[in-house]
C-alpha cells in the first residue's frame, strides 16, 4: 500500500553482534553469589568444574561488560541471524490503537526459537574444551531441539531429559530432537536416582523442569566424559541471548523510534533477558525511562507470587543455592501447554533486577494467552509458541491502554518462537476444552540460609 509505514527492519550479516553484553557490569548493587548448600558459603569456580567447561564458568562469574563471540559461533548464527524486527501494523489496525507495536521474531532459527543463541555457544565452548557428550533437560522441547541441533554442528553427542507431560503432548518435538541425533528420555525416568525417588512417591508424575534438571545433573556429575548444559536461568545463558536485544536496538534506530516498554515471556528468564538487558543498560545508567515487563503463567508465577530467597535450582537439591524468586524447589507446576515456563524459580539476574525495581512482572492464565495468540496469528500470520503468547497478551493489553488513554506508546516484545509443534494446544483452545489452573503454593520448608 503506497505511503504505508515500513513493516520489516532488517540488518545485514555484517551487523551481527560481535560481543555478548553482560548486564552484571552495570548493576548498581552486585548480584548475590551462589552458595554451597552444605556450608552456605559462596562457591568458587571450582564447584562448577564437574559440569561446565572453564570458559562458561568464567562467563558465569564475569563482571566484564562485553565478551567476544567466537567466530565459529558467529558463523553458525549467520544461518538465521540477524533476525527480523517487524512492526505489527495489522494488529495495530485491529486494535485501533495509537500504539506502535514491534516484535523481534526468533522463530526463524532451525529449531524455531531463540534457544540456539546459547545452545550454539555452549556446544562450541564444550567442543573446544574436548567434551564430546552433553546432557540436559527440556520443558516444551525448544531447548532440547536447540542443543540437539548445536551438538550435531559441533560433533557432540546429546542426551535430553524431557518433562514427561511435554514428551506426551508434543511427539513431533521428540522426533525433531531425535532427527538431529540426540537421545530423548521422558522425565522423571528410572535411569537416575532422582527420577526413581520421584516415581516412588508419584508413579504418575507429569514431571517438571526442576525434576529433569536433577536427572541431567546427576548423569553429568556421575560421568567424567559428560558435561551438563542448561537452557536458561544461569548468568552465561542469559549473556548469550543478548544478541537479540543488541540487534533490536539497531533495528529500532532504523525505525526511528525507542521503546516505551520492552516485553518478554518469562519462565527461567533467558528470552526476556535477551531482549531486555541491552536496552536496560541505559535505564541502569539513568539515560532512559523505558519500562521492562516480564510475563509469566498464572499457574507458575515465580516473580509475582514467589519469595526472593536462596533455593535449589533443581527439585531434588543437587545444585548450588541460588538467590532467586522461587515458588519452592519442590513445587510441581500444573501441566499447562507453555512447558518452557513451568519452572519453580526465576534467573538470579532477572530476580535481582526485579527486586531492585528495574523490572515489572505480570501473570496471565493460559486461555487469555491463547486468545491473544489466535488474534496475533489472524492478523500477523505467525502462529506463536504458547510461551510467546504471554508476551503477546501483555503487548495487546499495553496497546489497549494506549487506545483508552489516547496516547502514543511504542511497544517492543520478543516473539521467542513459533508454535507449529504446539497445534494440539491450539486444538484444545479452539474446541473450548483448554482449562485455566490456579496457582497452589508448595507445602515445603524454605532452605535455611
Amino acid at each position: 500500500m503506497s505511503g504505508s509505514p515500513q513493516r520489516r527492519f532488517m540488518l545485514d550479516e555484517e551487523q551481527l553482534p560481535t560481543h555478548f553484553y553482560n548486564v552484571a557490569a552495570d548493576l548498581p548493587v552486585p548480584l548475590p553469589p551462589p552458595l554451597n548448600p552444605a556450608t552456605h558459603e559462596p562457591i568458587g569456580p571450582e564447584a562448577l568444574a564437574p559440569l561446565f567447561p572453564m570458559e562458561l564458568i568464567r562467563q558465569e562469574v564475569s563482571s566484564e561488560r562485553f565478551i567476544e563471540i567466537p567466530e565459529p559461533v558467529r558463523a553458525a548464527y549467520r544461518s538465521f541471524r540477524p533476525s527480523p524486527l517487524i512492526r505489527a501494523l495489522n494488529l495495530e489496525r485491529e486494535l485501533q490503537t495509537p500504539a506502535h507495536i514491534y516484535y523481534k521474531y526468533e522463530g526463524g532459527s532451525p529449531p524455531g526459537s531463540h534457544k540456539p543463541n546459547t545452545a550454539l555457544a555452549q556446544a562450541f565452548y564444550n567442543a573446544d574444551a574436548g567434551v564430546r557428550r552433553l546432557v540436559t533437560e527440556t520443558g516444551a522441547g525448544q531447548w532440547g531441539s536447540a542443543l540437539a541441533y548445536a551438538g550435531s554442528l559441533f560433533g557432540i553427542e546429546t542426551k535430553v531429559f524431557m518433562v514427561r507431560v511435554s514428551y506426551e503432548q508434543k511427539p513431533y518435538r521428540r522426533s525433531f530432537i531425535q532427527t538431529f541425533g540426540a537421545e530423548v528420555v521422558p522425565s522423571p525416568s528410572t535411569e537416575t536416582d532422582a527420577g526413581r525417588r520421584i516415581l516412588a512417591v508419584d508413579p504418575d508424575s507429569s514431571g517438571s523442569l526442576g525434576i529433569a534438571i536433577s536427572e541431567a545433573v546427576e548423569v553429568a556429575a556421575g560421568r567424567d566424559d559428560t558435561n551438563y548444559s542448561l537452557g536458561s536461568v544461569l548468568n552465561h545463558v542469559l549473556l548469550h541471548q543478548t544478541v537479540i536485544g543488541q540487534e533490536a536496538m539497531k533495528q529500532m534506530e532504523l525505525a526511528g523510534e525507542a521503546p516505551d516498554v520492552v516485553i518478554g515471556c518469562a519462565g527461567g528468564g533467558s528470552n526476556f533477558a535477551g531482549i531486555a538487558f541491552p536496552f536496560l543498560r541505559d535505564r541502569l545508567g539513568g539515560r532512559s525511562s523505558t519500562r521492562f515487563l516480564a510475563v509469566e503463567p498464572a499457574s507458575c508465577p515465580s516473580l509475582t507470587r514467589g519469595e526472593y530467597r536462596y533455593d535449589f535450582g533443581d527439585s531434588v537439591g543437587m545444585t548450588p543455592l541460588l538467590k532467586m524468586h522461587t515458588l519452592g524447589h519442590e513445587f510441581r507446576p500444573a501441566p499447562i501447554h507453555a512447558g518452557g515456563l513451568r519452572y519453580h524459580g526465576m534467573a538470579p539476574l532477572v530476580s535481582h533486577l526485579y527486586d531492585q525495581g528495574f523490572i515489572e512482572a505480570r501473570a496471565y492464565a493460559q486461555n487469555a494467552c491463547f486468545a491473544a495468540a489466535v488474534q496475533f496469528a489472524r492478523t500477523e500470520g505467525i502462529v506463536p509458541a504458547p510461551e510467546s503468547s504471554h508476551a503477546i497478551r501483555a503487548a495487546i493489553d499495553e496497546a489497549i491502554e494506549a487506545r483508552e488513554a489516547a496516547q502514543k506508546k511504542v511497544i517492543l516484545f520478543n516473539l521467542s518462537g513459533h508454535g507449529y509443534f504446539d497445534m494440539a494446544a491450539y486444538d484444545q483452545y479452539l474446541a473450548g476444552t483448554l482449562t485455566d489452573v490456579e496457582y497452589e503454593p508448595a507445602q515445603e520448608e524454605p532452605v535455611a540460609v
